[in-house]
C-alpha cells in the first residue's frame, strides 16, 4: 500500500469530509480528512491507482487539490 497526503481547497465541515472519503472509496482507496490542516491522508493500492486518479476523484466533488 502507498501512502500519501495531499492539500484540499474548499473542505470545512463534517458533509464535506464524508464526501471527498466516499469518493475516494469508490475508487478503491482509504481516505482520512482533516478539516483542520485542510488535507486528505490517503492510502491506496499503487499498481491500481496512483496519485492523477486520487486527484480526480477529489476534484469531480468539487474541490481542489493543491498539492
Amino acid at each position: 500500500m502507498q501512502e500519501v497526503t495531499v492539500k484540499v481547497e474548499g473542505m470545512n465541515c463534517g458533509k464535506c469530509a464524508k464526501k471527498v472519503e466516499g469518493a475516494l472509496e469508490a475508487i478503491g482507496a482509504e481516505g482520512h480528512v482533516n478539516l483542520e490542516e485542510h488535507n486528505v491522508n490517503v492510502k491506496y493500492d499503487s499498481s491500481k491507482l496512483d496519485l492523477s486518479d486520487i486527484k480526480a476523484s477529489i476534484e469531480a466533488k468539487g474541490y481542489h487539490v493543491v498539492s
